[in-house]
């Protein structure tokens, strides 16, 4: 579906193309013991920080200690109610905060620490918090092992958690954070160029002249010395595998089945090798020099998007020779 040559030399630059993109993913990971202590603590509605060096009483409890460096190991109780340090009013909240309604941001030094702690104030209105004023955290009705198990402070002195919360279940160990990003992407004029072109099912790469590499997909600059890449260049969607990996382990939001290779493909007449996915044969069979041709997903289903290429698969032609490809390793 695409050919070779120069596409355009001095072009004239495009209206650039824009989109919102949203990253979405569960980030899990261990907890160590000190953060692990703190959580499994919030589970049973308590608070604790650890005494640092000095004897200040550290909250949330770091790990290590600020001055001398050393593992923190020695935990203290502290209050579920403090004073706020200082705050800052937040209007229109963002999605995922406490609220979906104006609420405070505030630093509270709980009674028995020495540090402050970040968290929400449910308040109505700016004039309704202030520093100095004293504050009490308000318990998530079921607690799970996390910072939200204090679902906000609000206003007061006395503290709402039973007086014998007992937290029977295994420590807390590991954590999963949901991460949601949620931006607007502007393409550069080059890239706006290259995403046109594979809408249109071709693979634009760029080069700063005729004597310059070929980058796919193209860059605004040329790194070694700044120059734009401005003459584009129509590459041909066969190439050479160059290296690669078989993947074996499954990951959330996989969409095949292990195993299967990602590789690096170079297309013929560009100089830097992209990544891809290489099916359509045994993964055993992938190698160094194999010669792969690009699997397009069917017209209507082509957006502004490399995904266009489904993957490549071998093109069943002799394997190149390893002088073609090795500088590009």
């Amino acid at each position: 579906m695409a050919g070779g040559g120069s596409a355009t030399g001095g072009h004239t630059e495009p209206d650039v193309l824009s989109a919102p993109l949203r990253v979405r993913f569960d980030y899990t990971r261990s907890v160590g013991p000190t953060i692990g202590n703190f959580l499994t603590e919030l589970r049973g509605r308590k608070i604790v920080g650890v005494r640092g060096s000095d004897g200040r009483v550290l909250v949330p409890p770091p790990e290590y200690d600020p001055i001398t460096s050393a593992p923190l190991t020695e935990f203290v109780d502290v209050a579920d109610t403090g004073t706020v340090e200082s705050w800052t009013w937040v209007h229109d909240p963002l999605p995922g905060q406490p609220f979906d309604r104006p609420f405070a941001w505030a630093l509270i030094r709980l009674d028995g620490a020495d540090t402050t702690l970040l968290h929400a104030v449910d308040v109505a209105e700016p004039g309704a918090i202030h520093t100095g004023q004293r504050v009490v955290a308000r318990w998530a009705a079921e607690t799970a092992g996390s910072i939200k198990d204090i679902v906000c402070f609000e206003p007061g002195e006395t503290s709402h958690a039973p007086a014998d919360s007992v937290d029977d279940a295994e420590p807390v160990t590991m954590i999963t954070t949901p991460v949601d990003l949620d931006y607007k992407h502007t393409a550069s004029p080059q890239e706006t160029i290259y995403l046109r072109g594979l809408a249109e099912g071709k693979l634009l790469g760029g080069r700063t002249d005729a004597a310059g590499k070929v980058y796919f997909p193209p860059r605004g600059a040329n790194p070694t010395d700044g120059r734009p890449t401005d003459d584009i260049v129509e590459l041909p969607d066969r190439g050479t595998v160059t290296t690669f990996c078989i993947v074996n382990v499954p990951f959330l939001g996989q969409r095949i089945k292990p195993p299967y290779v990602a590789a690096y493909v170079l297309l013929d007449g560009a100089d830097i090798p992209f990544l891809h996915l290489v099916l359509g044969c045994e993964a055993t069979e992938v190698r160094m020099g194999m010669r792969v041709e690009a699997v397009w997903k069917p017209r209507e289903e082509w957006g502004y998007g490399l995904e266009n290429v489904d993957h490549f698969r071998p093109t069943g032609e002799p394997d190149a020779e390893y002088d073609t490809y090795s500088h590009h390793l």
